[in-house]
């Protein structure tokens, strides 16, 4: 193959090393893009795991392969080797370079996006060896460095070290490389990729009557196999794999604020759940299978019939008085493997949802991981429960435990992913001061029958056991031979370091395998136990994880968005002000996000008040702050515009400052805003109908959704009319569907509703046909139309609110808008309800009709 001058033609390297008859890769020619700033990151999988970082120039990609993967930490700096330069097609490829080829292996489209140079400074400066610049990604956002390394002496390859500045997007550690795990193209791991998963989901039939006939014959094949479908199925599907449980660090006050959720800290064992129908494992914190040793709790959890789910929680039993209680739940254990029984009362209480049908949602905020929960849980019984939780108010629940004699609460970042390990994401504050101890000797008692006085009790510190005083009650008869009978297994230990001579006296030393939990007054100056009380065992630690528990100080509140000019009206004629928009916003946040999150919005802001001009803004223009994100997309036209979403509170806050009053999202999220999530049918009524029409209108379209299989969800919308809200499973790419497939079913659903009940519905956005009529709003499915969010205001008289209802509660509505912005605590108490328990939430797929 002739070799290319590099000089005049820059894909020239590029072309050399591939076979193009072999690989799916393009074939390199020099072309720019729309924006002609793009950039992407490719995940690639060859003889080692890297990252490929490309920036668009002079109508190629500069290229250059960073080991590790980006950072937001800007303490830490990242290897990127220059590689040749890649042709702008490679910015849509994604899929296997075969074996033999090079660079052979999987790629994942990983992040995408514009860049530009800061002010002052050009792509030219990739020739000097210090290029900073600003990233506009789905992933990597922000100010960025890369820095070209003074060259070895024979060093072939060019080193430059790629590294975050600080800024507001600035994070500590490698949380864009641990929570970008899929692609931003089509959704699939890098494990689908290599698998080369393939299949279509493309809607098929026909249109009118005969999509109603479709239908019709949907339902009865439904009703014919009901029967067969009541009974348990057994998946085939294997439970989700053990993985290491996130942990809470212990502070010295309740964290203040509406990011947090608190929840009581159950005095129990905690728990991993890897269901999947009937194959069933219960994992203890550290891995060990306990699976017969709560078989009752693994039954109950069988005869729920999950999909393939990992569940966070904890086991607990309770006392005579039905407090949790440690102690109750060791007598439980100490029967061994297979004894327990349906009268011993164990529960679990599941706080966290990490896995579900092979996704993995532990990069999701934990408030939506939580309202996932619930979903997957909402027919279950005791003695399997969803955890109780409150937002916003932790230091009286804080004070309710304490006084309940309750160990503690457990506080939570709304807005939080999951990680295996301790983090201040969890804190923990505890009433009654009590850790883990190594038990690592016994003293001998004088009291006939009783066979020793008092344990000793030691912590790692350092890599070495340090002595940690003695504790000499809390045992009762049983507890005092069932140790005495293990301590003699254990004989021949080594004394641990700090221990006095008066301290050794009569002690015999063991080994360090038993883990004892022990209340205590306080912790001594030289670090002993004072007033120390046993609880119990803890078989399901490890003694080498033993290590002294100090409160940090608790997380201080974040500042809160200023909202300038509270007492603005902005509501005339009922007197709600700008203060008191956004006072309703900061209140129900927690119950907005698991919608609104990373979802493309639009939003209607009214500067001067709701009376005076509204506009409605999608485009980021950044002047709301770095609180309001922005996501490339890619118009009609080729081009990329970036469009607004927020990931958390202060974001909605932010819209609020600068007059938005609602908020209007997408149908998809924006991590893949080719894979619609969510489809709406918008129930506008003709100004003569009454809303008992509505309502019946909306009945009926639950039912024939229901038909075909589909499970939806009412929303008054504030206005006139009644949202029914299908949730989606759309994976994307080929394993998912289009916006024309999720366009074409809506609008094949609603003709074939208007073409049965020509009378009561129509399908066309006509004011002349739809006289008497219920119009069928259906093209909020379509690409780049939107649908007011649930808990948005509407900028309108009243200061109403679109509220999601339970069906059960649509017969009992007199309007559209029972619900103002006035109303946030009986909207937070609404949503703790039953009826509202996974409101939105369902997995399931469009049916191919």
């Amino acid at each position: 193959m002739a070799r290319a001058d590099p000089r005049r033609d820059p894909l020239a390297e590029y072309n050399r090393k591939r076979d193009f008859k072999k690989t799916a890769e393009p074939a390199g020619k020099r072309e720019a893009s729309a924006s002609g700033r793009l950039f992407i990151v490719q995940k690639h999988d060859a003889t080692r795991l890297h990252w490929d970082f490309r920036l668009e120039v002079d109508g190629v990609l500069k290229s250059w392969a960073v080991t590790k993967g980006p950072s937001p930490d800007p303490e830490i700096k990242r290897l990127a080797v220059r590689t040749e330069d890649h042709p702008m097609a490679y910015a849509r490829f994604e899929g296997i370079i075969p074996e033999g080829e090079y660079g052979g292996g999987s790629v994942m489209l990983w992040d995408q996006g514009t860049w530009e140079p800061v002010p002052g400074k050009s792509a030219k400066d990739i020739d000097k060896g210090h290029l900073h610049f600003v990233l506009h990604g789905e992933r990597m956002k922000g100010e960025w460095l890369l820095i070209r390394l003074k060259p070895r002496p024979a060093e072939k390859r060019e080193n430059w070290l790629l590294r975050k500045l600080d800024d507001a997007f600035a994070e500590p550690g490698d949380p864009l490389v641990e929570r970008g795990l899929t692609s931003v193209l089509t959704g699939r791991s890098m494990a689908e990729i290599a698998g080369d998963t393939k299949g279509s989901h493309s809607l098929k039939g026909k249109r009118g009557k005969a999509f109603a006939a479709e239908m019709a014959a949907a339902a009865d094949h439904n009703a014919k196999t009901a029967k067969a479908r009541s009974k348990p199925v057994k998946r085939a599907a294997k439970p989700p794999r053990f993985r290491s449980p996130q942990l809470a660090t212990l502070v010295d006050a309740v964290p203040a604020g509406n990011r947090w959720m608190h929840e009581i800290k159950f005095d129990g064992y905690r728990a991993l759940i890897a269901a999947a129908g009937d194959a069933v494992t219960i994992y203890t914190r550290s891995g060990k299978d306990w699976t017969d040793k709560f078989a009752p709790l693994a039954d109950a959890i069988r005869a729920l019939d999950l999909p393939p789910a990992l569940i966070d929680g904890e086991i607990v039993a309770y006392d005579a008085e039905g407090n949790p209680d440690f102690s109750s739940l060791q007598k439980v254990l100490k029967r061994g493997h297979g004894s327990q029984g349906p009268g011993d009362a164990l529960e679990l209480h599941a706080f966290d949802l990490l896995e579900l049908n092979g996704a993995d949602l532990t990069r999701l905020p934990n408030i939506e991981r939580r309202e996932r929960l619930e979903a997957l849980l909402r027919h279950a019984k005791p003695p399997i429960r969803v955890a109780d939780h409150v937002i916003g108010a932790g230091e009286k629940l804080y004070r309710a435990m304490c006084s309940a004699g309750q160990e503690g609460i457990i506080s939570k970042r709304i807005d939080a992913p999951y990680r295996g390990e301790r983090s201040r994401n969890w804190v923990k504050v505890k009433c009654t001061l009590r850790q883990e101890f190594v038990i690592v000797g016994w003293a001998k008692s004088a009291a006939r029958g009783r066979p020793f006085r008092s344990i000793a009790l030691a912590q790692k510190e350092g890599g070495k056991l340090v002595y940690k005083g003695k504790v000499g009650t809390g045992f009762d008869g049983d507890t005092l031979e069932d140790l005495a009978r293990r301590f003699a297994r254990l004989e021949g230990g080594k004394e641990p370091e700090g221990v006095e001579r008066a301290e050794a006296r009569g002690v015999t030393w063991i080994k360090p395998e038993l883990v004892a939990e022990i209340a205590f007054a306080e912790i001594t100056a030289d670090g002993h136990v004072r007033h120390g009380s046993y609880l119990g065992l803890r078989s399901d630690k490890k003694a080498k994880d033993v290590v002294p528990e100090r409160a940090e100080e608790a997380p201080v509140a974040e500042p809160e968005v200023k909202i300038s000019s509270r007492e603005r009206v902005i509501f005339p004629g009922d007197g709600y002000t700008k203060g008191d928009l956004a006072d309703y916003y900061s209140a129900v946040a927690p119950l907005m996000l698991p919608f609104l999150a990373q979802r493309p919005v639009s939003l209607i802001r009214c500067p001067e008040g709701r009376a005076k001009q509204c506009f409605f803004q999608k485009h980021d223009s950044g002047s709301m702050g770095p609180q309001v994100r922005h996501v490339p997309i890619r118009e009609k036209d080729g081009s990329l515009e970036d469009y607004l979403y927020v990931e958390d509170a202060a974001g909605i806050l932010s819209c609020v400052q600068f007059g938005s009053i609602e908020f209007h999202g997408w149908q998809c999220r924006s991590g893949d805003v080719e894979a619609p999530d969510r489809m709406i049918f918008d129930l506008d009524p003709d100004e003569g109908l009454g809303f008992d029409d509505v309502k019946q209108a909306a009945e009926d379209i639950r039912d024939r959704l229901a038909e075909i299989g589909l499970t939806s969800f009412p929303m008054l919308s504030g206005g006139k009319g009644v949202h029914v809200v299908v949730p989606l499973t759309n994976p994307g790419g080929a394993g998912g569907h289009s916006w024309d497939e999720h366009k074409d079913f809506a609008k094949r659903f609603a003709e074939a509703l208007s073409m049965a009940e020509p009378e009561r519905f129509i399908a066309t956005m006509s004011k002349a046909k739809r006289k008497g009529k219920i119009f069928i709003d259906w093209l909020r499915n379509q690409r780049g139309a939107t649908a007011v969010m649930p808990y948005s205001a509407r900028a309108r008289e009243g200061a109403p609110v679109a509220v999601p209802i339970a069906w059960g509660e649509l017969a009992g509505m007199e309007n559209a808008h029972p619900f103002s912005i006035g109303d946030a605590k009986k909207l937070l108490t609404r949503a703790k309800g039953k009826g509202l328990a996974g409101w939105g939430f369902a997995e399931q797929r469009l049916p191919k009709l």
